[in-house]
């Protein structure tokens, strides 16, 4: 016997009621609850259970050996590769290439691993018009246009594949549930059936999803709960550098990246991403930091400009760096160098609008106002790194070494950090030359000493 049921979903955050609120009583959005119906299998269903507990020490502790994507940046913000029986979600915009990557990447497999690539989105024809755009080679690749869920539960079971693709989850519909493709409850049961099979047949599946107008991934909260990693590809319309950020996984290190250009014939993996966010050129207001997204040192510009402001309230405008960061820097460089910047505008941008979270940048900031105040470039082939404290102290950096590792690789002549502990400097002798500083002035001085 089954029955019918009417619930009410905030589509949301994914909270049910009983009734129907013009208000989610969970995330005080308006108008964003909707009625839902879906069938109740009986509760006294007999349940098989063909499992049994077994010791934790009896459990295998052999190495997962994972499989690579295809792309080495791709591998990297997965943690060295796909793991076996593992669920990727990957979002972001409409138009930004995520299509375009896993179809790349489903090719690249394909030559040593089979793969099966869903898709519910577009037709046969459709796919592969873009798989001639791309010009890729496969040899165990197929490819199935279907949104019923069951009928794509028995066709992963019926392929057997060791990578399956969903583009996109959305557009699922487990026949079972009244509601729309894309709704809360049809995207969490769809994702749930499929995560279920992937630890059953020990099938790695890549999840292709949606996002909302404000960039976070659509669906219900508990998507980015059940899946292995949360893959964020990021990019604009303008600029055609893409970045792939790795915001949760179990496999690996998070806040990991993978830097790719979009050109005309698809995507291609970036293998010196300092380049592109750098300038050889040394003129007033640009520096250079290095940063770390994950385990990736960076090197990055920081440039500022500084003006003589008209308005009663200086303007301070940043691209790439937290505005609340550039007001403490502002407010240490003017309290423990002397100059009086509340009478000026000051605006900061880092190279190719990169978002810097590491504070060891605040350096490279503070150098990059005082360069473009008073128009003297900074000292030539040189990286700042290191965090100001409200004291006007520069603070030690984590991962020093990798840093000017970097440095080195990058031919940079002169690197200003934090005074250092052990041999670490010893280490680098004849391939860099290091300046210790201890404060902001010491840094001014050496590197604005014209």
């Amino acid at each position: 016997m089954s029955s019918k049921l009417s619930t009410f979903i905030c589509q949301n955050c994914g909270t049910e009621t009983s009734q129907y609120f013009g208000k989610c009583l969970n995330c005080n959005s308006w108008n964003s609850i909707v009625e839902e119906i879906k069938s109740e299998r009986s509760k006294h269903q007999d349940i098989k259970n063909n499992k049994k507990s077994i010791p934790f020490d009896k459990i295998s502790s052999k190495k997962i050996s994972r499989f690579s994507s295809g792309f080495r940046e791709f591998d990297r913000v997965l943690g060295g590769g796909i793991v076996p029986g593992s669920v990727v979600l990957l979002g972001g915009e409409p138009g930004i290439g995520k299509s375009t990557i896993v179809l790349q990447s489903a090719g690249k497999i394909s030559l040593n691993e089979k793969v099966l690539y869903i898709t519910a989105e577009e037709s046969l024809e459709q796919v592969k018009i873009r798989w001639e755009r791309l010009n890729q080679k496969s040899i165990d690749l197929q490819i199935f246009a279907e949104t019923n869920l069951f009928l794509i539960l028995e066709e992963i079971k019926r392929v057997n594949p060791s990578f399956a693709i969903i583009d996109s989850i959305q557009a699922i519909h487990n026949h079972e549930m009244e509601s729309s493709p894309g709704s809360v409850s049809q995207v969490r049961a769809c994702s749930s059936e499929l995560q279920i099979l992937a630890k059953d047949y020990n099938v790695s599946l890549l999840l292709i999803g949606h996002v909302t107008k404000d960039g976070s991934l659509a669906g219900p909260k508990t998507l980015e709960h059940l899946v292995d990693t949360v893959i964020n590809f990021e990019g604009d319309n303008i600029s055609s550098h893409r970045l792939l950020r790795s915001i949760k996984n179990r496999f690996g290190s998070t806040f990991e990246i993978g830097i790719f250009e979009m050109l005309e014939e698809g995507l291609r993996e970036i293998k010196n991403p300092s380049s592109i966010f750098t300038n050889k050129e040394n003129i007033s207001g640009v520096t250079t930091t290095i940063t770390n997204e994950g385990t990736r040192p960076l090197a990055v510009d920081i440039q500022a400009l500084v003006n003589k402001t008209f308005y009663s309230n200086p303007r301070r405008t940043t691209t790439g760096i937290s505005i609340n960061r550039l007001h403490q820097i502002l407010a240490v460089v003017e309290k423990h160098v002397g100059v009086k910047l509340s009478e000026f505008d000051c605006y900061i941008a880092t190279g190719g609008g990169f978002e810097i979270n590491d504070p060891s940048s605040d350096l490279g900031v503070a150098i990059s106002i005082l360069s473009s105040l008073k128009n003297i470039p900074p000292l030539a082939s040189t990286s700042f790194i290191g965090e100001l404290g409200l004291s006007g102290q520069v603070r030690k950096s984590n991962n020093l070494r990798t840093k000017i590792e970097e440095a080195v690789r990058l031919g940079i002549k002169n690197i200003v950090v934090p005074k250092l502990e052990g041999e670490l400097n010893n280490n680098f002798q004849n391939l860099i030359n290091i300046k210790e500083i201890s404060n902001i002035k010491e840094a001014v001085d050496y590197a604005l000493s014209k």
